[in-house]
Order: C-alpha cells, then structure tokens, then sequence
C-alpha cells in the first residue's frame, strides 16, 4: 500500500542533484558613467542587488574606486578610493557616487591622455567577481574659473561681465577659426537659473555675442541676456570649457564655475517714445473729429499708448480713459474753428511711461 502511494507522488523518494554552494559574489557593475567638471570626476552607478547566482546579496563589502592612467583596458584595479557598503535589501537600488580630485602631477597637456575608472564591488569576505564597465576621462589640464563677475540690467536684459586674466586672454579668446585647428581650445559659457523653479536645469546662454572692452587694463567680457523675463530672480555663473580633439572626436571638459552673481530683472525703463505722429481733419459735410496716426511702437511689453491734448496756452490733458491698443486715435470731442495739439507716450505692462512724442497741430474746419 505504501509503495503504491508513493508511486502516484511525483519525485518521491527520487532527491534533486546537488547544488553547488553560493560564493556570494555580487553581481559587477554595469552601468558606472563618469562626469568631470575642473579637477573633480563624479562616478555614479547602480549597486548591485545580487550576487552572480542571482541570490540576493545578504553580506555586502565594500566598492573599490579603481583608477588607471592611459590604460585602455584594467585587468587588475589600481584602487583610489572606497565606497562603504550599501543597506541590504534596499526596496528599491539608489545611484551610488563617489568624487575623485585629480592632482595637478595627473593632469597632461597631451591631448590623448586619459584616465579610464572601474569599481569593483566585493563581499564581506573581500571576494568579488571583476571589475565593472570602465570609462575614461580626458586628462587635459582646465583653466580657472572667471574672475570679478557681475551684473547690470538693462533695458535689452541683463548684461553679465567677468574680467579675463590676461594669460586667459591669450587662449579663450582667440579667433574660431583657429581654435577649430587647434587640438585643446577653450571657451567661456555662461549658464542661468531661474529661482522661480528650483528643480528647473540651468539654462546655457550664447557667449557668441559678447564684446570685448578694455578695463583695469584686462579684458572685460560683456554678455546681454536678452531672454530674461521681467520681475523675476536668475542667478548666473561662468565656467571655461575646454574641448580635446582626440581620435577624430571633440571631447568638452567643464571647468570649476566662478562664483554666482544675482540679477532681479525689475522694470524701471520705459517704452520708447512714439514717432511720427500726424493729425487729420475731418472734411466739410461731417461731424467734426481729428484722425490720429503714428508709428507703431515695437516693445515685446508694451501695454498701449496715452493721447494728450491742449490749446494754443494751455497745459497738455490725456484724453483716452484706457490706454489705446493701435497707434491710432480719433478725438470726436473737438469744435469747428478751434485749434489743438497733440502728443502721445507709450505705456508698457508694468507702467513704466515714456516721454511725449514731438506735438502735432490741426485746426478744425
């Protein structure tokens, strides 16, 4: 009876082969990416959550930093520094990052020099199984940060300034056609923040467009932000970038940022002042009005436009209750045989008023 039972249970009596032991090895990295900005390379990565068996790591080690100069390919890992472990079990895997300064003896002038970093993750026991991705980082030495930046706004947007050392000079800003042959070149870019959106990345504005003024007998770099909103807060800082042609490719290094200056665009300037105004009476036969035309006005924040009229010895009155959208008005409150003038200012979104355009006259038939 006993047998017949146990012939109708699947495997019974009929044990699994054996498995091997794991050697809880974490599984090695495959996503560490490299990022350097002056002296300092920021390695990021995912910690591995399991081991090569496919076991959840349970007695993590350290991370080993390895580093290798001009080295294609580590086979063995030159540590530069270590990572303590990560919490086990984590619900969910959290990037890893780990700083490395670059001493000035690392850095080259050659263009093809390059340092290439891996990690290796170990267990509790110091084992692991390899080296991670390896990734390498361009060598060449970063010039320092501007210095004596600062801010004005200006009715254009607000104009950033740095001073360039003359030694600096001499190689940011050189013609781009030269910097094109040359195999290490540099250039300034300026970077914004707009505070009103804290999570917002910064924003790169074009260096292209800046000029060059002399000043404490040292270049004075001059850039218009022209893309700023008004009643608003940025912060700007400036960093020399520095861009290796290497192997057929261009590689840009950022440099150290200068220190951050801020701006709050707040609009005190006015529209610019209407041209070319011309009044026109109405003919014989209708009701008496005086058509006024100008040029229009082509401020991105103009609001409309005020009209002002007097008689020959008397003070100029607004005679429109709302600003006028088009530079267009017809005064229908005039009396035949009576002379007036006329003037117009711009007025924009926040107020701000022009002068009065140069009067006009017309006399009612």
């Amino acid at each position: 009876m006993a047998v017949g039972v146990c012939a109708l249970l699947a495997g019974c009596g009929t044990p699994g082969a054996p498995q091997p032991p794991s050697l809880q090895l974490p599984a090695p990295v495959q996503d560490l990416a490299a990022t350097r900005v002056g002296d300092k390379v920021t390695l990021t990565w995912t910690p591995p959550q399991r081991t090569t068996d496919g076991v959840i790591i349970r007695r993590a080690g350290p991370t080993l930093v390895c580093r290798g100069l001009n080295s294609s390919v580590m086979l063995q890992c030159p540590k530069v520094g270590e990572v303590s472990p990560a919490p086990p079990h984590a619900a969910k895997a959290e990037k890893a990052e780990f700083t490395d300064s670059l001493a000035p003896e690392v850095l080259s002038p050659n263009p093809a020099a390059f340092a290439t970093y891996a990690i290796e993750v170990k267990n509790d026991r110091g084992r692991s199984a390899g080296l991670s991705n390896q990734v390498q980082v361009p060598l060449a030495p970063t010039l320092a940060p501007p210095q004596q930046i600062s801010a004005e706004v200006t009715a254009q947007g607000p104009v950033i300034s740095w001073v360039v050392p003359p030694e600096e000079a001499n190689r940011v800003l050189l013609p781009e056609a030269q910097k094109a042959r040359a195999p290490v070149s540099y250039d300034f870019r300026l970077y914004r923040r707009d505070l009103s959106q804290p999570n917002a990345p910064a924003v790169g504005i074009p260096v292209e467009g800046a000029y060059v003024s002399p000043r404490l007998q040292q270049p004075n770099l001059n850039v218009l932000d022209s893309t700023t909103e008004w009643e608003k807060t940025y912060v700007y800082h400036v960093t020399v970038v520095t861009t290796v042609k290497t192997a057929g490719k261009a590689i840009e290094i950022e440099g150290a940022p200068s220190a951050e200056v801020t701006v709050v665009t707040h609009d005190t300037f006015p529209p610019a002042t209407p041209s070319g105004l011309q009044a026109v009476a109405s003919g014989a036969g209708q009701p008496p009005f005086i058509d006024l035309t100008w040029a229009p006005n082509t401020d991105s924040d103009l609001a409309g436009y005020d009209v002002f009229r007097h008689e020959e010895g008397q003070p100029p009155v607004k005679i429109n209750d709302k600003p006028v959208a088009a530079p267009a008005y017809r005064d229908g409150n005039v009396q035949r045989g009576h002379k007036y003038f006329y003037s117009v200012s711009a007025v924009d979104l926040r107020g701000n008023e022009s002068t009065k355009s140069a009067e006009t006259s017309e006399t009612v038939p």
